[in-house]
C-alpha cells in the first residue's frame, strides 16, 4: 500500500486537474454560446426621437429614473421651478442619471396671460434654481399646457431658451392606459418629440414596450436640440437623410434644412439629388399649415398633413412656407423620394 499509494494521489491529483480544465472549458464555452444568443442591445440608429417628462421633479421622480436606466433611456425633464427647489437632490439625480434638464416655468401657470415682465421672471427664477441644483443653465423651455406666443417666445429667446412644444402626446396626463400610451408613442418619427410626465405609474410602466417598438423601427433616444428644436443624437450631430421610395420608382434623395425661421412661421427648401424628375412625399405636423409653395407642384391627402411635390422644370431644389399656429418645435419629415 505505501508504494501504490504514491501513485493513487498522483492519479487522483492528474484527473482533479483535468475535471478542473474541462469545467473551465464548458463554463468559457457557456459563456460564449450566452454571449452569441444575446441581442446587441446597441441597435443601429437611422434616427432619433426626443422622450420628455414634464411637471418633475416629484416623489416619483426615483422610480422613472430607475426604469429609463434600465432600458437604456435618456430624456429631457422639463422641470417646474418651485419642484426643484423643493427637492434639489432629485434634480441632481436627473443629471446624474444622464437626462437632460429642461425649463417648465415656475409653478405650472398660464403664462400668456402674464405681462412680458412677469414671464421674464417666472423663467428666469425657473432656471436660476435648475442652475442652483444642477450646476447647468437650461436651454430648452417648454411652456405650460403648451400655451405660448410671441411676447413669451421673445422672453424665453433673450433667457438662452429655445422653445419646445411636442409632436405626439402620449395622453398619460389625460388617464391614458399603458396600452395606449404605447400606441401612441409608436406614430414617433426621427426627430419628432413626445410629452409625458414624471409622477405617472402607467408611463413608466409603458416604457419599455415604447423603446422596444423605437428599436424595432432603428429609432433611438436622443437630445433636443437648442437650435433646431428638434430630436438630434444625444452628442449633438443629426443622422444623415434618409429616404423610403415607393415601389413603381427609381431612388433619389431628399435633404430638408430650414434657412429661414420666425416668431410664426418658417421656411423649408428640399434639395434633391439623383433625379432630375421627382417625387417628394413630405408630413406637416398638425396645427401646423403650408401657406406658400416654389419650385414644384403640390398636392395634398385629405388630412392637410401629408404633400406630394413633383417637379415642374424649375430644377431640383424647392421650397414652402411652413405657418407654426402655435407649435414652433415640428419641422417637416422627408417620407420619400421617386425619380421618374
Amino acid at each position: 500500500m505505501s508504494r501504490l499509494f504514491p501513485r493513487t494521489a498522483l492519479w487522483s491529483r492528474r484527473l482533479r486537474a483535468a475535471l478542473a480544465v474541462l469545467a473551465t472549458a464548458v463554463a468559457m464555452c457557456g459563456v460564449a454560446l450566452a454571449a452569441t444568443s444575446t441581442p446587441s442591445s446597441a441597435a443601429a440608429c437611422n434616427g432619433y426621437v426626443g422622450l420628455t417628462f414634464d411637471d418633475g421633479p416629484t416623489g416619483s421622480t426615483s422610480a422613472l429614473l430607475n426604469v429609463l436606466r434600465t432600458n437604456g433611456v435618456r430624456a429631457t425633464m422639463f422641470n417646474v421651478g418651485q419642484n426643484v427647489q423643493n427637492n434639489r437632490s432629485a434634480a441632481q439625480a436627473q443629471v446624474a442619471a444622464g437626462m437632460w434638464v429642461a425649463n417648465h416655468s415656475w409653478n405650472h401657470a398660464h403664462m400668456t396671460s402674464m405681462s412680458q415682465a412677469q414671464m421674464q421672471s417666472d423663467l428666469s427664477q425657473t432656471s436660476s434654481a435648475i442652475q442652483s441644483a444642477t450646476g447647468s443653465r437650461p436651454v430648452l423651455f417648454r411652456p405650460p399646457y403648451g400655451e405660448t406666443n410671441s411676447t413669451l417666445q421673445s422672453v424665453a429667446s433673450s433667457l438662452g431658451m429655445r422653445q419646445v412644444i411636442w409632436d405626439v402626446d402620449s395622453q398619460d396626463w389625460n388617464g391614458a392606459s399603458v396600452s395606449q400610451i404605447v400606441a401612441n408613442a409608436s406614430r414617433l418619427q426621427a426627430g419628432q418629440v413626445i410629452l409625458m410626465h414624471d409622477g405617472i405609474q402607467n408611463t413608466r410602466d409603458a416604457i419599455p414596450q415604447i423603446m422596444a417598438n423605437l428599436t424595432s423601427r432603428n429609432l433611438c433616444p436622443g437630445m433636443i436640440s437648442p437650435s433646431t428644436g428638434r430630436a438630434v443624437a444625444p452628442d449633438g450631430t443629426t443622422p444623415p437623410p434618409t429616404t423610403t421610395p415607393p415601389p413603381g420608382g427609381g431612388t433619389c434623395t431628399a435633404t430638408a434644412t430650414t434657412p429661414n425661421v420666425w416668431g410664426d412661421r418658417y421656411n423649408t427648401s428640399v434639395t434633391v439629388s439623383g433625379a432630375s424628375t421627382w417625387t417628394v412625399v413630405v408630413a406637416i405636423t398638425s396645427p401646423q399649415r403650408v401657406t406658400t409653395i416654389w419650385n414644384g407642384t403640390a398636392t395634398w391627402d385629405s388630412s392637410g398633413t401629408v404633400m406630394t411635390m413633383r417637379s415642374n422644370g424649375s430644377g431640383n431644389t424647392f421650397g414652402f412656407t411652413t405657418m407654426t399656429n402655435g407649435n414652433s418645435s415640428a419641422r417637416p419629415q422627408i417620407r420619400s423620394c421617386t425619380s421618374g
